[in-house]
């Protein structure tokens, strides 16, 4: 036994000696290199930059030729759609809103739909005809709770609404990149088809870009289509990808049925986040425009305009001070990409500018005689200005007849520096009986400022029932102008 250990101990003190001797010979070999390294390539530092060069290449090549980039970069992988689900469910809720009276029951007719709860303290993404003129919305959520929700906003040209609940600590879904997606790759739809709640349909992304003109004039269409099965209830919903992450709002499907036959149609989630964030923090969308008219090229357009392939969108008129004027582009220009990003048509250059605001730039590839070039265009609104501003028609102001927006730079300077405009009046409605007119300022509203739209909004609101008077002037035309009405009730 004493032998024994005094052989295990001799070994652990050779194997100590053997280690601070490794060590000692690996410092000094270190030691001689980076003296040979200075001396060598302190001489001539192009041998330096020769092995820089080479070693970026080599990673390049790593990354960009390699797939590990490329995965990094894809919306999703192939795998178990469990995880997916079962995140996603908990976020996908019930609708039902009442907003049609029928005329020989007098009761309201309710419809039924989806939506995704995008943040945990209680807003609601959903397709616009599902709420459009609700006088009440109801959400149940995946647990049976059930709340009284509040429109906060809705955009026509997107079919997209923004709804809110009094809750917290809620379960949502993350926005992904719709860009990102790719042919082929696996979705799920998650929604209330028949009032079936919470239920999940696998499929694939059968096309991008898709344009089945359904919404009306000016909407931008570029569906990303799936054969996932969507059925009547499931408008509003959410489409997902494998990591449970919102990559579309499911919209339409087509059919001769009335029920689903292996078309389905999302709103891609870039453009719905960005539609969605500007409902949320102006009440309307801050939507960017160039300025132009726009058509798709067929075989003989591309060959008159000198072009190696059908791609790309014809400018086929340039509004005079616009932003693609104001950039140098003229009429018979083709787009071919938008922030170096391809465009092949309508639906694609649409979608891609829809996610762009007034003041933002964005750069242009166009083909012009058969070359390329490149400018940077300053996207501007309606009015053909910078300002963030948008023509508000909510519910409460549809509801006594009226459309209004802020005021832009010019207008503040020049006529007052709080106040919103009045848009346009409808023929019969609560405010037309005033004889209020188009390009009314309102400053005042039962002698409180008016200094947004959602100061009125919130105020109307809050006073339903009660006497409203309004202040405000004509800038053609001087004094002031007041009107009263009374606020009608729900």
């Amino acid at each position: 036994m004493q032998i024994f250990n005094f052989i295990i101990i001799r070994n652990l003190n050779l194997n100590r000696r053997n280690i601070l001797t490794n060590i000692m010979v690996s410092a000094s070999v270190t030691t001689l290199i980076v003296i040979i390294y200075h001396y060598k390539f302190s001489v001539d530092s192009n041998i330096v930059d020769k092995y820089k060069i080479s070693a970026l290449k080599v990673a390049e090549n790593e990354l960009m030729f390699s797939d590990r980039l490329n995965k990094v970069f894809r919306s999703s992988q192939p795998s178990s759609f469990i995880d997916a689900a079962e995140s996603s469910r908990k976020a996908v809720v019930f609708i039902k809103s009442e907003n049609k009276i029928d005329q020989e029951s007098q009761r309201l007719v309710s419809s039924t739909g989806s939506g995704v709860i995008i943040s945990n303290d209680g807003y609601i993404v959903t397709n616009q005809h599902v709420v459009a003129g609700a006088k009440k919305i109801e959400i149940t959520l995946n647990d049976n709770r059930f709340f009284r929700a509040e429109l906060m906003g809705e955009d026509l040209s997107t079919d997209l609404a923004l709804l809110k609940i009094e809750s917290n600590n809620l379960d949502f879904i993350i926005f992904g990149n719709s860009d990102s997606l790719r042919i082929g790759e696996w979705v799920m739809a998650v929604g209330n088809p028949f009032r079936l709640q919470s239920t999940v349909t696998a499929g694939i992304v059968s096309a991008k870009a898709r344009n089945i003109n359904i919404l009306k004039s000016q909407g931008i269409e570029s569906f990303i289509q799936t054969d996932a099965a969507v059925n009547p209830g499931n408008s509003g919903g959410a489409l997902i990808n494998t990591k449970g992450e919102l990559i579309g709002i499911c919209s339409a499907i087509l059919s001769e049925s009335g029920r689903y036959e292996g078309f389905s149609f999302a709103i891609p989630s870039n453009l719905a986040r960005k539609v969605i964030s500007d409902l949320k923090e102006y009440g309307t969308v801050q939507r960017g425009w160039l300025g132009i008219e726009i058509e798709n090229i067929d075989n003989s357009m591309a060959k008159d305009l000198e072009l190696n392939e059908i791609a790309g969108v014809l400018i086929s008129f340039v509004n005079k001070d616009g932003g693609a004027y104001e950039a140098g582009m003229s009429g018979n220009d083709v787009i071919i990409s938008v922030n170096n990003i391809k465009t092949s048509n309508t639906s694609e250059f649409m979608e891609l500018l829809g996610q762009y605001k007034p003041g933002d730039h964005v750069k242009l590839v166009y083909i012009r005689n058969g070359k390329k070039n490149v400018t940077d265009a300053i996207l501007r609104n309606q009015l053909n200005t910078t300002d963030l501003i948008g023509i508000r028609d909510d519910a409460i102001f549809k509801q006594i007849g009226i459309e209004i927006r802020e005021l832009d730079t010019y207008e503040k300077a020049v006529f007052t520096p709080e106040g919103i405009m009045v848009v346009s009046i409808k023929n019969g409605s609560v405010i037309s009986e005033t004889k209020m007119e188009p390009a009314y300022i309102i400053t005042r509203i039962n002698n409180k400022k008016v200094t947004t739209t959602n100061v009125l909004k919130k105020y109307l609101e809050l006073n339903r029932g009660k006497t409203i008077i309004i202040e405000g002037f004509y800038p053609k035309f001087p004094g002031e102008y007041p009107y009263t009405f009374e606020m009608p009730l729900r």
